[in-house]
Formats: structure tokens, sequence, C-alpha cells
């Protein structure tokens, strides 16, 4: 199957608890989900709110972010959504654009130009708050 775009598919919102086991069972929901075999970019999120944004083999990087208590992010999320991206410059990029977008607890900057504030937009804004002191 061709890659048109950057992304082959995602699931958006699913619940930390796919990497959940029953008990008796010995393998966790999750490890039927063939969309989790291949490479992506996630989305932790804390209820609603974007958390921390990773790649990698997504049901790897996502169990380990689950079910080991040393995860870094281990108690600080309970929802993700994933973006199937095999190609690892567009992985990359699409990380860096998630990290650009959206406040995380991610350390990492992203790795894209940043365009700084045009003067006449600062002045504009200075005169909109200006007005708005009263």
């Amino acid at each position: 199957m061709a890659q048109k775009g950057i992304t082959e598919g995602y699931v958006r919102m699913w619940p930390r608890a796919v990497f959940e086991r029953l008990e008796g069972e010995r393998a966790m929901r999750a490890s039927s989900v063939r969309f989790l075999n291949g490479e992506g970019v996630y989305v932790l999120y804390r209820d609603d709110t974007p958390y921390y944004i990773g790649q990698g083999r997504l049901r790897n990087r996502l169990y380990r972010h689950a079910r080991r208590p040393d995860s870094r992010y281990y108690h600080f999320w309970n929802f993700f959504s994933a973006f199937a991206v095999e190609d690892k410059k567009k992985r990359n990029e699409l990380e860096a654009i998630l990290i650009a977008a959206m406040p995380t607890a991610n350390s990492a900057r992203p790795k894209l130009p940043k365009e700084k504030m045009p003067v006449e937009v600062i002045k504009l804004l200075r005169e909109i708050y200006g007005h708005n002191k009263g």
C-alpha cells in the first residue's frame, strides 16, 4: 500500500487500558491491534490535554509508557493518539510539527525553523491592547 501523505492512518484518543491484561489472559488487548505494529508518532494525553509526543515502533513505545513504572511518563497519561508513519524523515517532521503546535512535557525542541513575529504585528498588538486597558 503506497503512502499518499505523511501518514498511512491514525487512531484518536484511545484509552491506555488497551495495554492492560484481564485476569487469566496472557496477552494484552493491544497485541491484537495490527495498526500498532508499525512505526509512527504518538501523543499521550492526560484526560484531553496533550502531555507528551514521541515516536518509534508504536506498540513497543506505548507499552513501555503504559506498563513500566520506571517509564518517565508512566503516571501522567490515560489516553493516546497515534499516527502510522513508516518513513523516518516524515516521522521526524510530523513529531516536530506536533511538538511545535502543542505545549507538552517534552524536553525536545521542534526541529523546524521558527518565524519571528513581524514588527508590524507587534505594533498592531500594542495598539489593540493599549486601547483595551481602559
